[in-house]
């Protein structure tokens, strides 16, 4: 069934609630030795309080049995009041020998080249997959491990259904169209609306990356530059057509405007409707509210409009970075060297179910992990991967999910969405102070 090599990343674990400090013993004193009669040396690690803590756990503990170095857990908020506090605890010398922040264009925002040190010429990096080394890399440094597993944006859909009717997963945006009409016609949801969760309607939009980049493989470049805009640019313009294509053609359910993300995972489950765009962080809840329909779910990448350039948009999972001014650098980066390995990811998914393959060469996962986990492999394993946007231009809208919502839900035309969202980030980049702007 799965083949064993997994090559790449795993997302952004979905998101868990974890609250309080994870208390580890405060012995101060170093033990170069790891040797079990010695106080142990005690390395801080700051984790927002968003993220799922029972894989990373597991591999902290196996640690600091092995090498008497322990992991005294430190936790923040997420969202903005989160940023803030990583912001002044850099600024003011009061930093976690170990932070987890964003990987891709956020990183910058922290100064990495003043703040942490740069991993490039590390050993263990090597095994480090390249698409996530491009994401925490500033002026040819490198700065983070992968934290977690990455996710994917693509189409979830339901195998019972495909198998009911005869299809075969599409390669091409035609195919997939085609297939959306088979399942109008046999009386079913072809694509799952969400808008009720307004952020679900970017998915689309998202997941064409790929697709933009084998097109433009310059665009993201271009596009931070204000040398291209999503309007004027055909391959770019594309990914808002394909979402006014789904709505134009009658393909959501009628109700999309009305419908929440927690009943679109429960149409999917259950078949009445077949394909749900979606970053592959909602495998999660399916297996714990659909644990009898989980194996039901597959998943492919967004098509383009040629076969030979089909690949898969990946989001990058949060990042681990060392800050330069620790006291405990070589434990540290013993312990980044552990974590990047195969024990370490065995550790992970003995706890946690990845929704996506790690961004570590080579490693194998568990032959029970999600079907549609199984689907992405070919696409990683192939190198036909490449990153969301949002980790290749420090870009993005504030407004995206209220265009995307007009466009599909046709208040607006592709051309109308595209040229409102040009002219919605030229604000934030402006903020930003980028050049060419």
């Amino acid at each position: 069934m799965v083949k064993k090599k997994k090559k790449l990343l795993s997302i952004i674990s979905t998101v868990a609630l974890f609250s309080g400090i994870l208390a580890g013993c405060s012995g101060k004193e170093e033990s170069a030795s790891g040797s079990k009669g010695a106080e142990p040396e005690t390395l801080t690690f700051l984790i927002d309080n968003q993220t799922q803590v029972d894989g990373i756990k597991a591999i902290t503990d196996a640690f600091e049995e092995k090498y008497n170095i322990k992991t005294e857990f430190e936790t923040r908020p997420g969202g903005s009041e989160g940023d803030n506090i990583v912001k002044t605890r850099l600024a003011t010398g009061d930093m976690a020998d170990l932070v987890w922040y964003n990987s891709g264009s956020l990183l910058q925002a922290l100064n990495p080249e003043q703040n942490f040190v740069d991993l490039s010429e590390e050993p263990f990096m090597e095994n480090v997959m390249d698409n996530f080394k491009e994401a925490v890399t500033v002026n040819e440094k490198v700065y983070g491990i992968p934290g977690n597993a990455t996710n994917a944006g693509g189409w979830l859909y339901n195998k019972k259904v495909y198998e009911e009717l005869g299809l075969t997963v599409p390669k091409t945006w035609d195919e997939l169209m085609a297939n959306n009409e088979k399942i109008k016609q046999a009386g079913k949801t072809p694509v799952i609306g969400t808008f009720k969760d307004s952020w679900t309607s970017q998915l689309i939009f998202l997941a064409d990356n790929y697709n933009v980049l084998a097109e433009n493989p310059n665009f993201p470049e271009e596009f931070t530059a204000n040398k291209a805009k999503f309007a004027d640019t055909p391959a770019a313009l594309r990914s808002f057509e394909k979402l006014e294509e789904v709505y134009k053609k009658g393909y959501l359910n009628e109700d999309f405007l009305a419908t929440t993300y927690d009943q679109g995972l429960k149409m999917l489950a259950e078949g009445t409707g077949a394909h749900y765009p979606m970053l592959t962080f909602a495998l999660a809840p399916l297996a714990a509210n659909y644990p009898d329909q989980i194996d039901d779910i597959g998943f492919f990448p967004q098509p383009g409009d040629s076969a030979d350039k089909n690949g898969l948009t990946v989001w990058m999972p949060g990042a681990v970075y060392l800050n330069k001014n620790s006291e405990h650098i070589d434990a540290a980066k013993k312990w980044m060297e552990f974590y990047v390995s195969q024990e370490a990811v065995d550790l992970y998914t003995s706890k946690v179910a990845p929704d996506g393959p790690f961004a570590i060469k080579g490693v194998e996962l568990p032959e029970d992990v999600y079907q549609a986990v199984k689907d992405m492999l070919p696409y990683y394993e192939s190198g036909n991967t490449a990153p969301a946007l949002e980790f290749l231009s420090p870009v993005k809208g504030p407004s995206l999910e209220q265009i995307t919502t007009q466009i599909g839900s046709g208040i607006s035309s592709a051309k109308e969405g595209a040229e409102l969202y040009d002219k919605d980030v030229e604000k934030q980049a402006k903020q930003l102070g980028l050049e060419g702007w």
